[in-house]
């Protein structure tokens, strides 16, 4: 048999330590879950260390792959094969009636994008610059954010889910880059081109 000791009541914790252990236990969860946990995983910064410490990127980065994972799973695959072929069809008779009006583009870049890849490209345009542009995509769809930034600003033209392309005109707000958020969620790759002609001086590409 093994004589365990057993402590006695001067070696127990009192509860005002018991208490004291509890409230820093406490507070400490409090300060990782505002400071690591929130900015890390919803983008949610109230003291701003978690972008000093990098968190809040990836955290943004996060919800937005969320937001567009529950967007491609509220489109039923009849509805987006519908809108597919009338896209198309709309497409076809649009490009018969615009074909003589159809702009000199003055760039165009094709690339391909991997399953859960993305690319970004913009135009860099003063205020009250015009641009036309058109987007294919060939074996696959793609989802895509047209939109501007620059000086504090920030402009929102068009959103896509599941496009097999897009075209038309923007007119550019205010001065600063003005384009494309490309990311591929279907499971094979896709190829994308964009075609742009305007008052841009500069056509690119953020890495």
């Amino acid at each position: 048999m093994f004589n365990s000791h057993r402590p006695s009541l001067e070696e127990l914790p009192s509860t005002a330590q018991l208490l004291r252990s509890t409230l820093i236990a406490a507070a400490s969860a409090a300060a990782i879950l505002v400071t690591v946990v929130l900015p890390a995983e919803y983008g949610i910064d109230p003291t701003g260390a978690g972008r000093v410490l990098g968190l809040t990127e990836m955290g943004e980065i996060k919800s937005q792959l969320a937001e567009e994972a529950e967007a491609d799973r509220q489109i039923a695959p009849a509805a987006g094969e519908q809108s597919s072929l009338l896209d198309g069809l709309l497409g076809l008779f649009v490009g018969q009636a615009h074909a003589q009006e159809a702009p000199a583009w003055r760039d165009e870049v094709t690339f391909a994008l991997e399953p859960g890849a993305s690319a970004e490209w913009k135009m860099m345009m003063a205020q009250g610059d015009q641009a036309q542009y058109r987007v294919t995509v060939e074996g696959g769809r793609v989802n895509y954010d047209l939109h501007g930034h620059g000086g504090g600003e920030t402009a929102n033209y068009e959103r896509g889910r599941g496009s097999a392309g897009s075209e038309g005109g923007l007119i550019a707000p205010f001065e600063g880059e003005h384009g494309w958020f490309f990311r591929n969620r279907d499971k094979v790759p896709v190829t994308v081109t964009v075609q742009v002609a305007g008052d841009y001086s500069e056509f690119f590409e953020i890495r």
